[in-house]
């Protein structure tokens, strides 16, 4: 079993203009859901299909971080993915975030454990590990993260840099345990969204949570 992952005090600053995390809920799209579109729509709270800005921020407060990470933080992804996820005849906000198109939000330079079309693929997520797993099997140390990054950067693709920079750093922060290691388990439920659940349960529920301002 992994360590336990524990909620963060606050996400670094610098990543916050190149935050790219999504994090899901298949409900919204049926059993043929891809684990993408399951890890992004958790933060789908009313279950439309549509994130919106106030939707991510929620979100990211829900997941323990402060008000200043979570307002630019839901600027930025919005900002960013709201002009590529989003169909021709999208009448709503541009920062609205269309779920049926997060695919054509994925950056280059990750791993490669998601395809073109959000599916996960098994053979790649365990190449993390297998390569830079080098501490202790089936986790990675901080350092063993910056070593995966560096080896995934394909030339010249600085957007695909920051993304994958942002989604490990900002899970690093969320799942780490105390000892500062971020295991396999808890890295594989980042890819279907389960790990989000579980540190934020009622978050799809908006009866039963209030966010604190």
């Amino acid at each position: 079993m992994g360590g336990a992952p524990r909620r963060p005090a606050a996400a670094p600053s610098s990543l916050l203009l190149f935050a790219m995390l999504f994090v899901g809920r298949a409900a919204a799209y049926g059993d043929g859901a891809t684990e993408l579109h399951m890890h992004a729509a958790f933060f789908d709270r009313d279950g439309d299909g549509i994130v919106t800005l106030s939707e991510t921020y929620g979100a990211f407060r829900a997941l323990g971080f402060g008000f200043g990470v979570s307002t630019a933080s839901a600027a930025f992804i919005n900002g960013a993915l709201g002009s590529k996820c989003r169909p021709e005849n999208a009448t709503s906000s541009k920062l609205d975030v269309y779920l049926e198109d997060i695919q054509k939000g994925k950056h280059g330079s990750d791993t490669g454990a998601y395809d073109a079309e959000g599916r996960f693929i098994q053979e790649k997520f365990e190449e993390i590990f297998a390569k830079h797993a080098n501490t202790v099997p089936d986790a990675l140390t901080s350092d063993e993260i910056d070593q995966l990054l560096q080896a995934n950067r394909q030339p010249g693709d600085y957007a695909g840099w920051a993304g994958a920079e942002a989604e490990w750093k900002i899970l690093y922060s969320l799942g780490k345990d105390k000892d500062g290691l971020l295991h396999k388990d808890v890295v594989r439920s980042v890819y279907d969204g389960s790990l989000f659940h579980r540190l934020a349960p009622n978050w799809n529920s908006p009866e039963k949570e209030k966010l604190s301002a």
